[in-house]
């Protein structure tokens, strides 16, 4: 078995001094005898440690590859279990960990007793108990939550939620179970159902009850959610249709959640008590213009080039959050990976809606097309010959209906050639030709929102907003943006691996993923060791997890980078040896739930379909 094993970058972390107390006694004992007593020995002081590396131990096959067939793990200390969504199969699959190094499967777990032809999309478990989010067959139905025993499997109770619920967890005391119910559209977008979450009390699992946090309230406020930051771009949408929930965090004390709106660049602020949205928290974007927010944006040019871009900037859109108390203030992390809306993408019908048998455009409301697609790379969105020479290929109708074309700003984008009716460079596939951002943001706009046209009549961008931010970040409780790693994670894998920079999650190729998104960070956990708290982000394209001291929410330091994939191995030829591939879902066991009482770190690989397994190392302060 190879061991992977990177060291920790020691160095960066500080030492913390300790001290030791001592006690005396100073008066005269009259005990009445001569015997010496001696002094009480005083409890051994905790001694503070940190990470010095992540060392890879063993891993679970599915024996599926690039079918989801491992993706969220959730681990039950008094059973030494793991419990991990299986898309493939649409159950659990059960892993004994009692030895760490071989996860061993034991069972799996199915909803079909709740709904017939169900699939799971998430776990977690609390106190004995594992809850499942159940999605009906059709995504678009109601789906719902199952409670089972840990131990004996018996399902406990179940309840009826909303669309597509995504996520699940439990709040701190496990009495309270929430879904995040994300509410997807159907394919052709002529059914969105409105996101919500789910409050469940789970007191009584026999008789489950569940409250619905919905986005309702918003409705009819749409243009101010949109200048506040919000992002809303479905057609047809109100903003509950259009809000889509993904992925729950709590706070220490249960009181208050915060639910990541990935699609909307936004979180939103849930009161657990009423059961109700208080907020919605836009996230703003990323200055990619700005040293040290630098990216590789061309998957063609054949080198790394990491570097600042003026007027691109990045969507944060988190995936995976979570949540931890310093100084009794609440702080979020956020696993910024992004994502687009493609709806329709595989359908002829959407690419070729809205125009005659000629190809010509008809000029009809692009509202009512089967689909709606919001990325576009932006050697088309400016090209000099406007969009329709991407008619029928992978043109949006909506985007159409806009303008017949787009140019750059030249005041913004001069530095690349940009001109008042020509892109010059700037389109090259060397330059931002290749990188994808979407349609939908960054064109100059009149006081009533609608396009401010160029004299030809072409959409006039002055800011190209990409997909995610290529890192995570730090956030206060209103949202507020505490930290950022800026570029470090491409600067990291592209220094421990240059000649596999930025590849894609399925295939071995370098700088793939440049043009879309980079390393693409899309899941986190947090762990407590002693009194630091340490951040583990999983990088789905790249693959591996990158581990930051995150105890001072302003200065985080990195600690290491693992990564189990062998890059040696062709991936699509010989999946069963390429190691871990795209991880989805992390959880971190601590040394007091573990089976060998030394923390753990668990890792839900979706490509590969493995479970992979970490033995987190630690060393005294003091050395």
């Amino acid at each position: 078995m190879k061991t992977w094993k990177l060291a920790a970058a020691a160095a960066l972390l500080p030492l913390a001094l300790l001290g030791c107390g001592s006690s005396s006694d100073d008066g005269d004992d009259n005990n009445g005898d001569n015997t010496e007593v001696p002094p009480p020995t005083p409890p051994a002081a905790e001694v503070a440690q940190h990470i010095t590396s992540v060392d890879f131990l063993g891993r679970y096959e599915a024996g599926s590859y690039g079918v989801s067939a491992a993706e969220i793990p959730a681990y039950d200390p008094a059973t030494k279990r793991v419990f991990v969504v299986n898309a493939l199969s649409g159950k659990i699959d059960i892993l004994d960990l009692q030895i760490p190094a071989t996860p061993s499967h034991i069972g799996t777990l199915d909803a079909e007793a709740v709904l017939a032809g169900a699939e799971i999309n998430s776990v977690a478990v609390k106190n004995g108990m594992v809850a499942v989010a159940v999605q009906a067959p059709v995504k678009t139905d109601p789906g719902y939550v199952a409670l089972y025993d840990a131990a004996s499997l018996a399902l406990l109770g179940s309840v009826r939620v909303g669309a597509l619920p995504d996520m699940v967890t439990f709040t701190p005391d496990g009495k309270t179970v929430l879904v995040a119910n994300e509410g997807e559209p159907s394919d052709d977008y002529t059914i969105d159902p409105e996101g919500s979450v789910s409050v469940i009390d789970v007191t009584n699992p026999a008789a489950l009850t569940a409250r619905t946090a919905g986005f309702t309230e918003w409705n009819g406020k749409e243009a101010a959610l949109r200048t506040q930051g919000v992002r809303l771009v479905g057609p047809r949408a109100t903003a509950a249709q259009d809000i889509e929930p993904e992925y729950i965090t709590v706070s220490d004390d249960g009181a208050t959640a915060w639910v990541a709106l990935q699609e909307n660049n936004a979180l939103a602020k849930l009161d657990v008590a009423s059961a109700r949205i208080t907020d919605i928290l836009p996230l703003g974007a990323k200055d990619h213009g700005v040293e040290g927010n630098g990216l590789d944006v061309s998957d063609t040019d054949g080198a790394i080039n990491i570097r600042p871009w003026a007027g691109v900037k990045g969507l944060y859109m988190p995936d995976g959050i979570a949540s931890y108390t310093v100084g009794g203030a609440t702080y979020i992390v956020t696993a910024n990976e992004g994502d687009g809306r493609a709806w329709g993408e595989d359908n002829d019908a959407y690419w070729n809606w809205g125009r005659d048998a000629d190809g010509n455009w008809l000029g009809l409301d692009a509202s009512e097309a089967p689909g709606f697609v919001d990325e576009f790379r932006v050697k088309h969105l400016v090209h000099k010959s406007g969009f329709d020479r991407r008619a029928g290929d992978d043109l949006p109708p909506q985007l159409r209906q806009l303008a017949p074309g787009g140019l750059l700003d030249p005041t913004v984008f001069a530095y690349c050639g940009a001109a008042d009716t020509d892109p010059g460079d700037c389109r090259e596939d060397e330059n931002l030709g290749r990188l994808t951002v979407t349609w939908t943001m960054g064109y100059k706009q009149n006081a009533d929102g609608t396009p401010q046209l160029s004299a030809d009549g072409r959409l006039v961008y002055d800011t190209l907003y990409a997909y995610g931010a290529r890192s995570f970040s730090i956030r206060d409780a209103n949202g507020k943006l505490v930290w950022d790693s800026g570029d470090q994670f491409e600067k990291i894998t592209a220094e421990r691996y240059p000649e596999w920079f930025n590849s894609g999650h399925d295939e071995t190729i370098f700088d793939d993923r440049s043009d879309n998104k980079g390393p693409e960070p899309e899941g986190v956990t947090l762990g407590k060791i002693g009194e630091k708290t340490y951040a583990f982000v999983g990088l789905e394209r790249m693959g591996g997890i990158m581990v930051y001291n995150i105890s001072d929410p302003a200065n985080p330091v990195f600690t290491t980078y693992v990564n189990s994939r062998d890059f040696s191995v062709d991936s699509a030829e010989n999946p069963a040896s390429a190691g871990d591939l795209g991880p989805e879902g992390l959880a971190f066991v601590s040394a007091e739930d573990s089976p060998d009482g030394q923390p753990l770190l668990i890792v839900g690989n979706e490509v590969s379909g493995t479970t992979s397994i970490y033995r987190i190392v630690l060393a005294d302060d003091a050395n």
